[in-house]
């Protein structure tokens, strides 16, 4: 049998196709074993192979280059050969940077265009079938399947009414095979949309007619199409945005539960939208109080936090005073306008205890449990070990654990065994995370059911006292912390106090924990998005001994040499540079009046008016550290003075020393140009080192940070099927969107954050089809409450974005947000997701009366009370027919229906 392949892709000089797979005869997958193909010109590329007979082959295509090796888009190519002597393959190569490339994700597959196995496969020719046409089309409506005419008999001649209907047995492949005669050299054809039940084509692809090439002398020939041309375009698609504990439900406990998320489906079915959009749902349980309401600090990447849990979906309790006391209490709970964390997590976690002395044996010899145990137990062991070993040693700071200080395999299999004596302890956390991932996975279920999708996120970062880091602490930095860089959300960054990522130990083994974590999502997810995803390219790094932002630095960084310097005409003083710039006008300048008790107390008077802090204070840690005890017969607000006014003194450096150089490289402080140190200097080492930082932070790294970013993101990716969002916010390097639109990995376009810094405003119009347009996300003000922020602001974007004439109203009326929403529904982004507030802002009735209570967190807060909650009950919102209705029109309207 001889396999003839064709494939059409313009090279450059030096280029070579190749085709490798499964088989022997092309490589068995190995690069350098691959088949070389033959250019034939016109950019048509040809194989011919010969088996003694085959009947399925799995292939894909690659290229060879210089400077490496691309292998195109996509799963691998599965084709079954007919019984013929020879059979020709005709593909198309599948690109990388097709935006069509997404429908292939979960979303499209596994919900809104989810398919009946067809088991009824394509009916036999009664003459041998010679040509077949195969084509990847995900986006088919129920009722509807794909069609095919043309300009030969057997394709019934452009008539609509003899056009051949696809078998999608194999979807989103579809097939259909024909008898084509002799005399036929080649096809002209289209594929069309065709109505089941009417029998009738509803529309036909656009763009030119296709071409097929018939060769005389093979007996069969395959054509392969990639991508339906739909004639209503790209998919576009909206959503709402709410963190889970901020949904309100009068089933609900005094906060969100996953249970609730069906009532969001529910409201997004009645709204015509398409996605719940969630922040992280992980365990945060690490002291018990308000701080462990930051869902950005999981305990655990897999374990879910036990507060989501609906608890009368897990079981009712058989003491009817104990279920009276807990009827009141969900009574008192949801009255509050705000959640108390403590008080919902105590009542919950007392009912988990009640419940499980009452049915807990039970459950856990259930088949179903033990099914859930067996895919699980790789972390759930750790994690129920962890939580009764934070709650026995009052912290989950494992580092105070005694002999668990240190993770140990056989010391905790031993802990979690049934036969120890604590197992009671240990097997409550089983139950608890058992029924949250039943409740979770059933909302999820329930969503794809109803054509709506659940949004996750993937916070960039680990709690510092995780089972993940007690686990594998060799995964992370302990000694660095993650966070952000001065920008508009804090003028002194952000430090998030996360460790940051070991990502050449990560890459040992194909970044397994990341897969892992990935795979878990999957269960509950169909898209999520990644929580700062420039940090998979480089992270700001803050070293141990700092404690604000602005004293970090991006990791990796290629470091500038004091050699370096020299050629910029710089002349390197560690001392001046490197070291705090402490000198008498300084202190005055910040401490005023005390500027002289500062002297006394906290600096060392080095030289003719120089100072250093003294020892105990010469690091922000040290600082921090020393101030954050409260002298309960001092003056707090004084203390807190003179802290802020000595970070301030540490942060007085130009450069900052690069790890393990020796003094003999350094990072710019990013906040140079901020300093009194910088105000000091001559002209010209102002202008050179002005140069030097742009150089250093916007040209220096790109494509050292690209190929970071690269080692690291295919891997995370192809770990499962989910639609891939990146939150791309901040200062964003040039190398980012490149890899991103390769990746198929889509951006984040907030209309008051855009990533163009000659623009003040994204208009919704200009962002990209790869894109989520949003009008905010949690960390932003809500779109009432940023309009009454900065009034010259307002009236640009009413007059440039809004092009409304005339002075701005004083507060954000009804008509002025639905404007808002309704240009981000037109927008050419895949997915406008809008936060809730937002969305309720266009009714007067419905809204919020003030929009300050609106705002989910303050980034410039650490720690922040994330405890934020929908002042309407969801059951009600879903009663409130006109506005749903007009919602719904506004999508439909603007195609996104």
């Amino acid at each position: 049998m001889i396999l003839k392949f064709e494939i059409e892709y313009h090279t450059q000089p030096g280029e070579q196709l190749f085709i490798s797979g499964k088989s022997e005869k092309i490589g068995k997958w190995k690069e350098d074993k691959a088949f070389p193909m033959v250019y034939t010109g016109s950019g048509k590329w040809e194989a011919e192979i010969s088996y003694k007979s085959i009947e399925v082959i799995e292939y894909k295509y690659f290229i060879k280059r210089y400077y490496g090796t691309e292998w195109e888009f996509g799963d691998v190519r599965i084709i079954s050969i007919p019984e013929q002597n020879s059979v020709k393959i005709r593909d198309w190569w599948r690109s990388k940077t097709n935006e069509q490339n997404v429908l292939k994700t979960s979303p499209f597959q596994e919900a809104f265009f989810k398919r009946a196995i067809n088991k009824k496969v394509a009916p036999k020719s009664k003459a041998k079938a010679n040509v077949q046409f195969s084509l990847m089309a995900v986006q088919i409506d129920p009722g509807i399947s794909v069609c095919i005419g043309g300009d030969c008999a057997e394709l019934g001649n452009w008539d609509e009414k003899k056009v051949k209907v696809l078998n999608d047995s194999d979807y989103p492949n579809w097939k259909v095979s024909l008898k084509v005669g002799n005399k036929v050299s080649s096809i002209r054809y289209k594929y069309g949309l065709y109505d089941i039940t009417k029998k009738s084509v509803v529309s036909w692809e656009t763009g030119d007619n296709r071409l097929a090439e018939l060769e005389a002398q093979v007996d069969s020939q395959i054509f392969v199409d990639e991508h339906l041309r739909h004639p209503a375009g790209n998919w576009r698609g909206s959503g709402v945005a709410i963190p889970v504990f901020s949904i309100r439900s009068k089933s609900g406990l005094g906060v969100g539960e996953f249970s609730d998320l069906k009532l969001l489906v529910d409201w997004a079915v009645k709204t015509g939208m398409k996605a719940v959009q969630v922040l992280p749902i992980n365990d945060t349980v690490a002291t018990h109080t308000w701080v462990d309401s930051y869902p950005y600090a999981a305990i655990s990447v897999f374990a879910l936090h036990p507060i989501y849990a609906n608890l009368n979906q897990m079981g009712h309790l058989d003491d009817a005073k104990e279920t009276a006391r807990f009827s009141e209490l969900q009574r008192e709970l949801n009255r509050l306008e705000t959640i108390d964390y403590e008080a919902v997590l105590m009542a919950k976690s007392e009912y988990f205890k009640l419940l499980f002395d009452q049915d807990g044996s039970k459950t856990l010899s259930s088949k179903d449990f033990k099914a859930f145990y067996k895919r699980n137990n790789h972390w759930l062991k750790p994690y129920a070990a962890f939580s009764y070993l934070r709650d026995l040693n009052g912290t989950a700071d494992f580092s105070q654990w005694g002999q668990y200080s240190k993770f140990n395999q056989d010391a905790i299999d031993k802990l979690v065994s049934p036969q120890s004596k604590n197992y009671k302890h240990i097997a409550i956390n089983y139950f608890i995370q058992y029924h949250l991932d039943k409740q979770l996975r059933d909302s999820s279920e329930y969503a794809r059911k109803h054509g709506v999708v659940l949004k996750g996120d993937i916070p960039i970062g680990i709690y510092r006292h995780s089972v993940d880091a007690w686990m594998t602490p060799e995964l992370f930095n302990m000694e660095g912390q993650a966070g952000a860089p001065p920008d508009a959300f804090s003028t002194s960054g952000q430090n998030w106090g996360f460790p940051t990522y070991n990502w050449q130990q990560m890459a040992e083994d194909g970044f397994k924990w990341w897969r892992e974590r990935m795979a878990k999502m999957a269960d509950y997810f169909d898209v999520y998005r990644i929580d700062h995803i420039l940090g998979f390219f480089r992270i700001w790094e803050i070293p141990w001994q700092h404690v604000e932002g602005t004293l970090g630095r991006f990791n990796p960084a290629l470091p500038i040499s004091i050699d370096e310097l020299k050629t910029w005409g710089i002349d390197f003083n560690y001392q001046r540079m490197a070291k705090p710039y402490i000198v008498d006008y300084v202190v005055n300048e910040i401490f005023g009046e005390q500027a002289g008790a500062v002297k006394e107390q906290y600096l060392n008077n080095d030289f003719y008016g120089s100072y250093s802090l003294k020892e105990e204070f010469d690091t922000q840690r040290k600082i921090k550290d020393n101030f954050d005890h409260k002298n309960e017969n001092g003056d707090q607000s004084h203390r807190d003075f003179i802290k802020k006014g000595l970070l301030q003194l540490a942060r007085q450096v130009l450069f900052l020393e690069a790890p393990d150089s020796n003094g003999k490289a350094f990072n710019p402080n990013i906040d140079l140009n901020s300093t009194y140190s910088f105000r000091d200097l001559d002209d010209f080492t102002k202008n050179q080192l002005l140069e030097l930082h742009r150089q250093y932070f916007f040209h220096r790294h790109n494509g050292f940070w690209r190929e970071k970013g690269i080692e690291k993101l295919p891997a995370i990716k192809d770990a499962t099927n989910m639609l891939v969002c990146g939150e791309d916010l901040g200062m964003v390097p040039a190398c980012v969107p490149g890899v991103m639109d390769e990746l198929q990995i889509l951006s984040l376009a907030i209309q008051r954050m855009p990533n163009d810094n000659e623009k003040e405003f994204w208009h919704p119009a200009d962002t990209p089809y790869l894109s989520v347009c949003s009008t905010g996300s949690h960390d932003t003000s809500t779109i009432r409450q940023w309009w009454e922020e900065d009034r010259d602001k307002t009236q640009r974007f009413y007059t440039n974005i809004l092009g409304n004439h005339g002075e701005a109203p004083y507060y954000c009326e009804p008509w002025v947000v639905n404007q808002i929403i309704t240009q981000h529904l037109y927008s050419p982004s895949m997915w406008a997701i809008f936060p809730i507030q937002d969305l309720l802002a266009m009714d007067g009735d419905i809204r919020r009366v003030f929009p300050q209570e609106e705002h989910i967190n303050h980034p410039e807060i650490i720690p922040h009370y994330w405890r934020y909650r929908l002042h309407i009950n969801m059951e009600d919102l879903l009663d409130e027919d006109e506005f749903n209705a007009r919602l719904k029109e506004m999508v439909e309207q603007s195609g996104r229906g």
